[in-house]
Parts: structure tokens; C-alpha cells; sequence
């Protein structure tokens, strides 16, 4: 079990800087803001087609920097795709497939066993605490001179293995839960962690209205601010707009007014907290400007997963994902295409677009090409050749997925994309579907019939590579009745 007293006590505030004096921005190296959203689907933008959604400031954001139409996350769920991002390799070769509460080692912390759930198949026994003998991009950027800040949602372990321990000079907010029970101070945590009532970082100054975003994006200013003349890297996690539902009211009433019969996005809830979330992430984008250090600073915008489906509380949906299929949790689109923008200026040209397939693994290489120039030894491909559209291609043949695990939108599966190829792959009875994502984005119809040689030649790729990141396969159930 989680220790309390570490919760209690670590209250590492913002800054070991804080009594440095303000200094002129004499930066050179840029500076680096990645903020990631929370379960925010592909087509939850305003420019990406949303009917409901406003998102002014990201849709800026859009227009002055690169916008990845096929970026995927590594994952369909959330902290395996954080690990990715971090140490640029598959969840697979990490043995982290799965979220916290559902890995091993938190099961084996509780005195349980993963065959008390009642399924055909047994989940393998995953990491649920990203190792510290990994590399991160933190520590990776601590080598180049930066200084590190991990801000807000971390998800990737317990106490031993928060974002202090894994390269971040400073930690605000990162623990091992992956959402509030509400997003109204003081912030409780979920099921396993009720009685922690505040989160590291995140107290002094708050009072009983404060909304978790708000002041989250509260301390990134002050990282922006008291690091202006150094260069840093800030990790925004925002845990919006993961459930629960809670809006700010006035939005929420604002977005009720505003639905009308035949619009595909209906839930004025889930509509506030993106609109709030765009609200911060302008407020970022206008701190950088106000203490003069926008034109050196790399933005990165994106989510860790696909929008939430299925019924939540009244609502009949949290995110409608179309065009895309389903949701979080599956290897369909709606499940890891996720929206990515890189504002990079000087470097990439506003409002260029790469419809490159990509992953998440590509950000660590990606960020170690723009700060130093030099390759990294993980999964992902730096995307400099992109961003300045030196090519149209990276030369990589397959991005792969596999998520052993069941899911309120599937059960267990790996899927490779191919060009428009897409093949997705069941255990449970071993049963492989094939899309092809240029005629059939909503992968409405299966084509392993019709192309049964593209089919088997996927699927037997898809199979090296499982066998190659030594990948963990389920297991029959003994324990599995139908009665």
C-alpha cells in the first residue's frame, strides 16, 4: 500500500529557485513546454471538427506551428503511453500495458491475484512503476543544462518512483493516482487513496474554489517566470478531461444553450472542462510572451489516449470520437489517434500539416534532435525531418500496439499499422481484423477476406515484433465459468 506520510510531507514547493534573483533572458538552448491532456479525443478541437467544443487557444496554437493528423499514443490507455513519452519505447518492452491500479505490481500490493476477475483470458503480470534504471527525457535534458518540472498528472508508480526520482528537479501534483475524485480543492484522492486530502505542491495558496487545472497551470507560470533565463523543460499534465464530470457551471450552463438537435458532440460537462483547458493552455502561451521568451520556446500540445465512450453517470456518452471508432481502451483509431501540435518558431512553418503515421515513442528522439542534435537509442524516430520538411517520410515501415488487457471497449489485442493497413489481433480465439484507413477511417468494414495475403503477412509481422520487445501474452483463465 501507498505510504501516506510521503503525501503528507513532500509538499515540494515550486521552486528551489525561489529566492533567485530576476535575470534578463540570455537563453539560447530552447526551452521546452510538453503539455498533455487526459482522455481528450482526436476530433474533441474546434479544428479538428468538433460541433461543441471551443478551443480557441489550441486552434491557434494549430495555426502556428505543425499538426499531426495520424499521431498516435503508444496505448489506449493512460499511464503506459505516459511511459512512452518519457523513455521513447513500447509499453511492451517496458511491461507496462496497463494503468497503475491494474498492474501487478499494485495487485501484489494488495494481497490479490489478476484471476479473480472472472475472464476467459488472465492479463500478464505487468510493471506498474516505471523503473528507474530507465532513462527519461528528464534526465536526458538535466545532462543537456536543463532544468526539469513535472506538473501535474504522473501516474507511473508509487512513492519510490515519482517524477523527483526520475529526472524532475521539481514535482507538483505527480502521484501514483490517475485522477481526483473531485476537481474542487482539496482535491481527494480516488478509491485506493482517500484519505490523502491534498496533493505535493498544490497547497499553500489554494482555497476552497480553486479548480485543479487553474492552479496547475498556476505553478507553470511560476516555473516560466523564475526560470525565464535558464533553459527548462516543463511537463503540463493536465488531468482533464478525464472523469469525473465537473465543469465550471457558468460553462456548463453556456454549453447547455448551445446544444442543438443532430449535433455530434452533446455533453455540455465534458465541454467546460476542455474549454477550461484550452483557457490554460492560452494562459501558458501568454506567460511566455510576457516575459519574452516565446520565440525560444518549443510548445507541444497532444493527449494520452482517445476520448472516453459508454455511459458515464447521466450521461449517455463522455466523447464522441467520430469519424473514429470507439474509444479509450481500444486498439480501434478512436482508442490512440490522438491530436499532436509542435509550435516551434523559426523552425516549422505555421499551419504546416504531416500526415506521417507517428507515436509517441517519437517525442523523446524528437526533442533530443532539437536541443542537441544527437540520436537516442529508443523505439520512436526523431521527427526533425518532418517538422523541417526535409522529408516527407521517416523511413519506418510499422508502429505497432499491444494492450493484453480487458477494457469496457475491448479484450485483449495487438494491432500494426502498415501504410493504410491496419491489422488488429485478438487472443481471445485468436481472431485478426484488417482496415484500410484511407477508404474506411471508421473501420466500418473488415478486409482479412478480401486481402487474406496482407492480412497474414501483418499478422506475422505483428508477431516478430511481439516476440522481439519480448512482449507479455495472456494466459487461459483456469478459473474462468460461465455460469
Amino acid at each position: 500500500m501507498i505510504e501516506r506520510l510521503p503525501y503528507l510531507m513532500i509538499l515540494i514547493l515550486l521552486m528551489s529557485c525561489t529566492d533567485i534573483e530576476k535575470k534578463t533572458p540570455q537563453n539560447t538552448k530552447p526551452n521546452i513546454v510538453l503539455i498533455v491532456a487526459d482522455d481528450l479525443g482526436w476530433a474533441d478541437l474546434g479544428f479538428t471538427g468538433s460541433d461543441l467544443f471551443e478551443t480557441p487557444n489550441i486552434d491557434q496554437l494549430a495555426k502556428e506551428g505543425m499538426y499531426f493528423s495520424n499521431f498516435y499514443s503508444a496505448s489506449p490507455v493512460c499511464s503506459p503511453t505516459r511511459a512512452s513519452i518519457l523513455t521513447g519505447k513500447y509499453p511492451a518492452r517496458l511491461k507496462m500495458t496497463t494503468h497503475y491500479e491494474n498492474s501487478e505490481d499494485y495487485w501484489r500490493n494488495k494481497g490479490r491475484d489478476m484471476t479473480e476477475y472472472n475472464t476467459r483470458l488472465v492479463q500478464p503480470k505487468t510493471v506498474g512503476n516505471l523503473p528507474q534504471s530507465e532513462i527519461t527525457i528528464a534526465e536526458y535534458l538535466k545532462e543537456e543544462g536543463y532544468f526539469t518540472a513535472h506538473i501535474g498528472k504522473w501516474h507511473l508508480g508509487n512513492f519510490e518512483h515519482y517524477p523527483e526520482n526520475q529526472g524532475f528537479d521539481v514535482n507538483v501534483g505527480g502521484t501514483a493516482w490517475g485522477a481526483p475524485d473531485t476537481y474542487w480543492y482539496p482535491w481527494t484522492g480516488n478509491n485506493f487513496q482517500k484519505q490523502i486530502r491534498y496533493i505535493p505542491g498544490l497547497v499553500l495558496g489554494a482555497d476552497s474554489g480553486a479548480y485543479l487545472p487553474d492552479r496547475l497551470t498556476d505553478k507553470a507560470l511560476e516555473v516560466i517566470e523564475q526560470k525565464k533565463a535558464d533553459p527548462f523543460f516543463l511537463h503540463l499534465n493536465f488531468h482533464i478531461p478525464h472523469t469525473p464530470m465537473e465543469g465550471k457551471q457558468q460553462l456548463v450552463d453556456y454549453f447547455s444553450k448551445k446544444i442543438k438537435p443532430g449535433m455530434k458532440d452533446t455533453n455540455p460537462v465534458y465541454a467546460a472542462m476542455i474549454k477550461t483547458m484550452d483557457e490554460n493552455v492560452g494562459r501558458i502561451l501568454t506567460g511566455l510572451e510576457q516575459v519574452g521568451i516565446a520565440s525560444n520556446t518549443i510548445v507541444m500540445f497532444l493527449s494520452d489516449n482517445g476520448g472516453r465512450v459508454g455511459e458515464f453517470q447521466q450521461w449517455e456518452t463522455v466523447a464522441n470520437n467520430a469519424p473514429l471508432r470507439s474509444g479509450k481502451g481500444s486498439l480501434y483509431e478512436g482508442g490512440i489517434r490522438v491530436p499532436l501540435i509542435i509550435k516551434w518558431p523559426g523552425k516549422v512553418n505555421a499551419g504546416s500539416v504531416s500526415d506521417v503515421p507517428l507515436i509517441t515513442n517519437d517525442l523523446f528522439p524528437t526533442i533530443a534532435g532539437m536541443v542537441s542534435g544527437k540520436a537516442v537509442d529508443t523505439d520512436g524516430l526523431s521527427m526533425m525531418p518532418l517538422l523541417q520538411e526535409l522529408s516527407g517520410d521517416l523511413g519506418r515501415a510499422e508502429v505497432f500496439w499491444h494492450y493484453p488487457h480487458y477494457y469496457t471497449t475491448t479484450t485483449p489485442a495487438s494491432a500494426v499499422r502498415r501504410g493504410k493497413w491496419k491489422l488488429i489481433q485478438y487472443f481471445e480465439g485468436d481472431q485478426v481484423e484488417l482496415y484500410d484507413l484511407e477508404q474506411d477511417l471508421g473501420e466500418e468494414k473488415d478486409m482479412s477476406k478480401d486481402f487474406p495475403e496482407v492480412a497474414t503477412e501483418l499478422k506475422q509481422s505483428l508477431e516478430a515484433w511481439l516476440k522481439g520487445v519480448e512482449a507479455q501474452l495472456p494466459e487461459v483463465n483456469p478459473n474462468y465459468h460461465t455460469d
